[in-house]
């Protein structure tokens, strides 16, 4: 039975993307074909020429071109779609409505939903099949064509899954034998989706792509992979029209490219799909069925690669002799709140002590933007490209609790757009140094690809190795053990990408654990790879001055003690500063001259904060570290540079790490521990208002005695730097 548009009734589609993706599309619609609804984005609407990226096997939908989209967008038009039985797209019943022909109709309709006269095709396995058939039917609409992992109808060997074998019952089902409706069907259909994308990925560290298939696949329903199995192979009264004369019909620039370790369809099928097309074949040695998703860089740089030679860009370049070029580097800092903007800043200004015709531009998002313009320092247009990640980040979290590893692993398609970007200022850019404080995209598609370095390039950060949260179990623990073993493995091949390697502290700073079952100690790991800067505050407690006068200002009276409550630069701690307000009535009874100031940060509206008595609420302050000086005491979240800055400043403070963020948990509590610094709460124990009171009012008299904070963090740390220019 269907539903109108053609969906199985039952049967749930997707209803959209997630929130946070690379970049939103400018156009959504919805195209009708011989009642099957099409659903489709168009991205770049304002460029040429069009780039259509084509549907694939109904076992994943267009979201699985996640990492090409942002990138291609910034050059091209990019349209993509559902294709019919995924997504959002209809699902008809029966094997007739799945043919390639159907496909390949679907393609042209969309074309001309979205007003693309001709375009380039790029499509993944079935897609680079269904593809050929527009390219044949229609050559006047097709520019080109890009075949990614070609999963054509050309002859298998034995091996290979057979006809006889997708209909047989069979007493077990081994390996490519869940192939196999009845498996999927009657047995178990998780079953085979894991072993397939297993096999689709079978690259080292591939958790993420898996992760992702399996979710796609799990949109789809036993029924519906059936049919469009069925469709593709001419069975269940579906009739398959052979492929190999269309391929002889193909007059367009074609390119084929292929991983020689693919275990779907072995790279022999792409060299067949190039002869008989007349293209020419690029080898992706050790890539398996997924090169887009597992090796996307270089797949993106195919891709425009072919896309320019089919439709040559205008433009013009200019050179500059190596001796007449100005000392260059460009900084990149993390955007995941406002902590690395300030010590970035100073460091950089020490590194111009040292070579004043230094140039520094800044690749950065908001709100580390507003730290920078307000030091008047050069943000690179380019920065306007950048996928947000700090939106991305407040979207993973919850109740004053953010599963940072997991966030950052979810963040895939921004950090491949945020690379591409910054792969293009390289290119143009002739950089001598490169310098990323926590610029995790960069570090690791450079270690991915360490061709494309033609620059110095230094690391910073100030916590090393992933750490699971207990309530991720056995399962997490293997997650952030695998991403330790590839950063281990990246490091030891590939040594030459990091020119230097600098850690913002001391060796006991890092935490006593291992990075994973069988890998080696963190600290001792750390040690072996990188150089010791101490910490960075980007001020020197000693020389504050005006700190009375702030106090003035800020209303306190001789007699009166200030409370100073934030969270950080990004929109998660919300949830803390109206506990924080809950309780201040009851501090007040207790501590009757202390006042509050409460600081939201530069996205979290004050206006959105419930006005209580005795206190002030300000958004963004510029030089935190000043109210921070002229605080009695402090609430803060459990981020580093907020609590070192309180350190430095010997202020009593009580944190409240957010729940399930790893380097707040572990990472940051370690360091301050060492310090002998703050009151760590759990969130769970300030919810209740009077207890949250009683801390505070206790910490407000209590006498520090914390470790001395290093006051020269961000001379040493430029002193590593400067040699590389």
């Amino acid at each position: 039975m269907t539903v109108p548009g053609g969906q199985r009734e039952g049967q749930t589609a997707r209803v959209g993307h997630a929130p946070s993706r690379a970049r939103d599309p400018d156009v959504q619609g919805m195209v009708e074909r011989d009642g099957v609804r099409l659903a489709y984005e168009v991205f770049g609407q304002d460029h040429s020429p069009t780039v259509l990226l084509m549907p694939s096997w109904s076992i994943v939908h267009s979201g699985h071109w996640k990492a090409q989209v942002g990138y291609l967008a910034r050059r091209y038009r990019v349209v993509t779609f559902d294709g019919r039985g995924s997504g959002a797209s209809g699902r008809p019943v029966g094997a007739a409505a799945y043919t390639d022909d159907q496909y390949a109709a679907d393609a042209v309709a969309v074309l001309d939903a979205t007003g693309t006269e001709r375009a380039v095709l790029v499509g993944l396995s079935c897609g680079a099949t269904w593809s050929v058939h527009v390219a044949a039917g229609h050559p006047d609409r097709v520019l080109g064509l890009f075949a990614l992992a070609p999963s054509c109808g050309f002859p298998l060997p034995p091996s290979k899954t057979t006809k006889h074998e997708w209909n047989a019952r069979l007493d077990e089902y081994k390996g490519w034998e869940r192939y196999n409706r009845h498996f999927w069907l009657e047995e178990d259909y998780d079953a085979f989706l894991r072993f397939f994308f297993d096999q689709m990925y079978g690259e080292p560290h591939s958790t993420k792509q898996i992760e992702d298939g399996l979710g796609w696949g799990r949109e789809v329903s036993a029924e519906t992979l059936v049919d469009t199995t069925a469709g593709r192979i001419g069975c269940d009264g579906a009739v398959c029209v052979p492929v190999e004369p269309l391929c002889r019909r193909v007059r367009c620039p074609v390119v084929v490219v292929h991983g020689t370790r693919d275990r779907i369809r072995p790279h022999a099928i792409g060299k067949q799909l190039a002869d008989l097309t007349g293209g020419s074949l690029v080898l992706l040695e050790g890539s398996g069925h997924g090169p887009h998703a597992r090796d996307p860089v270089k797949v993106n740089h195919l891709i425009a690669d072919f896309v320019d030679r089919v439709v040559p860009r205008p433009g013009r370049t200019t050179w500059t002799r190596a001796p007449a070029r100005p000392k260059r580097a460009l900084y990149l800092s993390s955007p995941i709140g406002l902590g690395h903007a300030l010590r970035d800043v100073a460091v950089a200004e020490e590194l111009r002590l040292r070579h004043p015709d230094l140039r520094i531009d800044w690749l950065a998002q908001h709100p580390v933007t507003r730290v920078l313009e307000g030091r008047g320092e050069a943000v690179h247009p380019a920065s306007a490209e950048l996928a947000n990640e700090s939106g991305h980040v407040e979207h993973e979290s919850g109740e004053h609790d953010l599963h940072a590893f997991q966030a950052i692993r979810r963040m895939d398609e921004i950090l491949v757009n945020n690379f591409m970007v910054f792969d293009d200022v390289v290119a143009g850019g002739d950089y001598d140094l490169v310098i990323g404080d926590e610029a995790w995209d960069v570090d690791h598609f450079l270690h991915e690809n360490p061709e494309l370095k033609r620059f110095a390039f230094a690391w910073m950060t100030d916590f090393v190795g992933w750490l699971p949260m207990p309530e991720g179990g056995a399962a997490e623990a293997a997650l952030t053990a695998d991403y330790n073993a590839e950063m281990i493995a990246q490091r030891a091949r590939f040594r030459r990408v990091r020119d230097r390697s600098v850690f913002v502290g001391s060796p006991g700073d890092i935490v006593d654990a291992d990075l994973g079952p069988g890998l080696p100690p963190i600290r001792e790991w750390t040690e072996q790879n990188f150089d010791f800067a101490g910490y960075v505050t980007g001020f020197d407690p000693s020389e504050l001055t005006g700190i009375d006068e702030l106090r003035w200002d800020l209303g306190v009276g001789g007699d009166e003690k200030l409370c100073l409550v934030t969270v950080g630069g990004s929109g998660v701690g919300g949830p803390l500063l109206r506990r924080v307000l809950d309780a201040v009535p009851r501090v007040r009874d207790l501590v009757p001259e202390l006042r509050f100031l409460v600081v939201t940060g530069p996205r979290i509206d004050p206006a959105s904060l419930p006005g209580t008595p005795g206190v002030r609420v300000v958004g963004y302050l510029p030089e935190l570290y000043r109210h921070l000086a002229a605080c009695d005491i402090a609430v803060v979240q459990g981020g580093l540079t907020t609590c070192m800055e309180l350190t430095a400043l010997r202020k009593p403070f009580v944190y409240v790490p957010l729940r399930n963020h790893f380097e707040q948990n572990h990472h940051v509590r370690h360091r301050l521990d060492r310090y002998g610094a703050g009151r760590c709460l759990a969130y769970d124990d300030v919810v209740d208002a009077d207890a949250l009171a009683e801390a505070i009012a206790k910490e407000v008299t209590r006498e520090v005695a914390y470790r001395p904070v290093e006051t020269d963090g961000a001379r040493r740390a430029a002193a590593l730097l400067a040699d590389l220019l």
